[in-house]
């Protein structure tokens, strides 16, 4: 005689449907995982010193890679960009499409208007106590339509718009929003 309210047949098919709930919440996972790497935020190692003391050499930090796709890069933004097809660098925006940017004894100007720049405000006075000046003369050099100006802020070791011109921004991956290793550093940036 055959028990017919053995619960056998209901286990294997709760068993069978509680691997597959598992199944789609993986997939769905890994396809989330995927949308918000590509499209989103995105890990970036920093490898150099070109933007001391700002970002230092072997910093993790945390890309935002949607916010030029609502708005352009602006003066301060600092970026990572394709500054070839195997290497990202990462910079800050010194100036715009249109702007004229010009270096004259260490002053910045852009459109011929002095711009502070705080974060470098130590090292511009240690480099002025050391007879030396942080960033050479340059310019006037107006950037063309469709282009940002970068420059590392370790203005004595960077190659940046100087050496390799002005970055198209269609090359520029993203904005840096938070540096997340070391994690005694952790900040926004």
């Amino acid at each position: 005689m055959v028990d017919e309210t053995s619960s056998e047949p209901i286990k294997k098919k709760k068993g069978k449907n509680e691997a597959w709930e598992w199944i789609k919440a993986l997939g769905i996972a890994v396809v989330l995982a995927l949308i918000i790497r590509t499209f989103l935020f995105a890990p970036f190692l920093v490898d150099g010193s070109s933007m001391m003391p700002t970002l230092e050499n072997g910093e993790r930090l945390i890309v935002n890679k949607l916010i030029y796709y609502i708005q352009d890069p602006k003066p301060g933004d600092i970026v990572v960009f394709h500054a070839t097809k195997e290497k990202d660098y990462i910079k800050r925006v010194i100036a715009t499409e249109n702007q004229t940017v010009e270096m004259k004894d260490d002053q910045l100007y852009i459109d011929g208007k002095p711009v502070d720049e705080p974060y470098l405000k130590q090292y511009k006075e240690e480099a002025k106590a050391e007879g030396y000046v942080l960033t050479d003369d340059f310019g006037p050099e107006k950037v063309p339509q469709g282009e940002v100006f970068v420059m590392g802020d370790n203005r004595r070791n960077s190659t940046d718009s100087r050496v390799i011109g002005p970055v198209p921004v269609k090359n520029v991956v993203g904005r840096s929003e938070l540096i997340i290793w070391p994690l005694d550093k952790i900040r926004l940036n």
